[in-house]
């Protein structure tokens, strides 16, 4: 079974070339049925330049993203902990041929990291390696990883580590699997495979290394993963066919699709040569992509990065994206002092309490629930309630709690007084009368000061 037919691809693009408003218009119909979307028709959605419809486009996502994740916003911080890389990849800071002195933290400047992030009052994080099996071995990622676990700052806490980590063997996916991650993220960057071999040299220049991947990170036990694309090095309506493709893939082949897509566009970095990525894609082109990817596998988590400046975040907040990270560093160590060499330049530098500010002006309700992992809702079971669009009545109520810690822990005077008057919006809006009653009772232990409650 292939996971992208690069012909068939093509054909399509070609095929959905100029399409029709009422073509257009009866795609969109489908995709209120939220069931996802067949490639042809993303592939007249990636077609369509027309700004009204693509404004019909934006209204749809949005109306999807509301219905089946409601209003929460999950958040979480990056930890970049090696840069220390083997590969040459075009557009990375990281890459090989960099003389910038490279940073590996040692088990005690994981702690604190882990203790700066934790005392701003995130619940989740990202963790980054450079690939490099001296410096960066798996025995030393999962030493992190239970490093991060145990570190307490007051009431301070990580719930959930996801993992970004180069494509690795089964064996060392059990090892991540028994470490305790929630999800393994790998992103195939390109999935034109010409552009991707010409774009990489050393371990990572192997296309098919990479693309399978996931396959045997389920193999090793781990059903709980993430897929990207790095937009800029080919065209995107192909990478965006090649991402659902994957997705499309993965759910027929283990019954359980990606739990996120993440949406990140090339960024200038030390030491890389362009001026602009070979396939520029603009802030409209990308909130275009953000719409149609809530479309066309409507059930997935989808993840916007500091990549982007605040008022483009802001927007995609409202058509698709249901993660985000917030006041990230992207060096090892660069979390409460100066950063050294970074993977990309960031061009959202706020801190968290200020997008949360920002957040809640838009109505938005901001949770730092890790409530389903720890509960064991994932892949299948995670599926059979994402799907159907059942997510929002766990995702509300645990959302509401755990910002209420937040706000109890962390929050400005100006983020409180928001964010209480949200909470009581949200409380209102939860329909189920006995859990409405519930989360009220385990809001008045938070502030008795309880913490950790979750459905």
């Amino acid at each position: 079974m292939k996971i992208v037919n690069e012909k068939k691809i093509n054909e399509i693009l070609e095929a959905t070339r100029n399409p029709s408003r009422n073509k257009i218009l009866e795609i969109l119909k489908k995709a209120l049925k939220k069931r996802g979307l067949e490639l042809e028709e993303v592939g007249y959605l990636v077609n369509t330049e027309d700004p009204k419809l693509i404004k019909k486009m934006f209204a749809v996502s949005g109306r999807i993203k509301k219905e089946i994740y409601g209003d929460r916003l999950v958040f979480f911080a990056p930890l970049y902990v090696s840069n220390f890389c083997i590969n040459d990849c075009e557009y990375c800071g990281f890459h090989r041929r960099n003389p910038a002195p490279r940073k590996k933290l040692t088990l005690e400047e994981v702690r604190q990291q882990v203790k700066i992030l934790e005392n701003m009052g995130h619940k989740r994080l990202l963790l980054e390696f450079g690939e490099h099996p001296k410096e960066n071995p798996i025995d030393y990622v999962v030493d992190v990883i239970k490093t991060v676990y145990s570190t307490k700052s007051g009431r301070g806490e990580i719930r959930r580590v996801n993992v970004n980590l180069a494509a690795t063997t089964v064996e060392n996916y059990r090892k991540l699997k028994e470490a305790g991650i929630g999800t393994y993220q790998l992103f195939q960057e390109t999935y034109h495979r010409k552009t991707y071999e010409s774009l990489h040299n050393g371990p990572k220049a192997d296309y098919d290394r990479q693309i399978f991947a996931h396959d045997r990170a389920f193999k090793a036990g781990i059903d709980d993963v993430g897929l990207g694309v790095l937009f800029g090095l080919y065209d995107y309506r192909f990478d965006v066919l090649g991402l659902v493709s994957h997705a499309q893939y993965l759910d027929e082949k283990y019954g359980v699709g990606p739990h996120t897509f993440s949406v990140p566009r090339w960024q200038p970095a030390d030491t890389v040569s362009w001026k602009s990525p070979p396939y520029p894609v603009s802030e409209k082109e990308l909130l275009k992509i953000i719409s149609i990817l809530r479309m066309a596998v409507p059930y997935t988590g989808m993840i916007i990065s500091t990549r982007e400046r605040p008022e483009i975040r802001a927007k995609a907040f409202e058509i698709g994206i249901s993660q985000t990270s917030a006041a990230s560093r992207t060096s090892p160590g660069g979390y409460g002092k100066e950063e050294g060499l970074a993977q990309f330049t960031l061009s959202d530098r706020r801190t968290l309490d200020d997008v949360l500010k920002s957040v809640l002006k838009q109505g938005l309700l901001p949770s730092f629930c890790t409530a389903c992992y720890r509960k064991g809702r994932t892949g299948e079971l995670f599926m059979s309630i994402a799907k159907p669009g059942n997510i929002k009545n766990l995702c509300t109520p645990n959302a509401i709690l755990t910002f209420k810690e937040y706000l109890e822990d962390y929050a400005s005077e100006d983020v409180k007084k928001m964010g209480l008057k949200i909470i009581d919006k949200q409380l209102r809006n939860i329909s189920d009368k006995n859990m409405r009653k519930e989360v009220k009772i385990r809001l008045e232990r938070i502030e008795n000061g309880e913490r950790d409650i979750y459905f």
